[in-house]
């Protein structure tokens, strides 16, 4: 099994770093969205489902902020992985283990353990809330993703519109990548197969 699990990810490793074909594919809206922020050597606008065929600016920008919220919540699934796994906890949790492990062994600890778990699922519920444009309060969104809603700025406003979409690219991307580093964490954990320095298996 585990062999099979390699050779595929070889070849799709592969896949991702041949050349670009010259001729345009069936995986590709031809036209439209090719210069969006995201359409990059070596596959271009990627779209092999056809979720874009009839262009529809609305649907590619519900699927692009899909994609963010996705890439931002695995850069901190990454993070968090990371950290557990070199053995830092918050004080009173040193002896919760780290990867999957961690659901049961908070759940076994009683209430202590519950009211965290508690506690995870309303901080996941007011972040899904607050974290979406906020048309009702009169606040449109720069582009698909921008969460400022007036009151979070950081200097964002004084950047020029390059460094705007360097930025943007630049997390795009980097969500991109955490969404396949976590989940290939997750996948050779529960494989028993350690991808980590020292061949540490979190939650083993």
């Amino acid at each position: 099994m585990m062999k099979l699990v390699a050779a595929l990810a070889l070849v799709g490793s592969a896949a991702a770093f041949a050349p670009a074909q010259q001729g345009r594919t069936n995986t590709a809206v031809s036209g439209k969205f090719d210069g969006e922020l995201g359409a990059q050597a070596p596959l271009g606008f990627f779209d092999p489902l056809g979720l874009l065929a009839d262009e529809s600016q609305e649907q590619f920008d519900r699927l692009r902020e899909t994609e963010i919220k996705h890439g931002r919540v695995a850069m901190l699934a990454v993070a968090g992985y990371l950290t557990t796994a070199a053995g830092i906890r918050f004080p009173g949790c040193e002896d919760i283990p780290d990867g999957f492990a961690a659901f049961p062994a908070l759940y076994a600890q009683g209430v202590d353990g519950q009211n965290v778990l508690a506690q995870m699922a309303a901080f996941f519920a007011v972040a899904e809330i607050v974290n979406r444009e906020a048309s009702w309060a009169g606040v449109e969104a720069e582009f698909p993703g921008d969460y400022r809603n007036g009151a979070i700025d950081y200097g964002w406003d004084k950047l020029s519109d390059e460094d705007k979409m360097k930025k943007r690219a630049i997390e795009l991307n980097n969500g991109r990548a955490a969404q396949m580093g976590i989940l290939g964490l997750m996948v050779h954990e529960q494989l028993g197969v350690s991808i980590l320095p020292g061949n540490y298996l979190p939650g083993h």
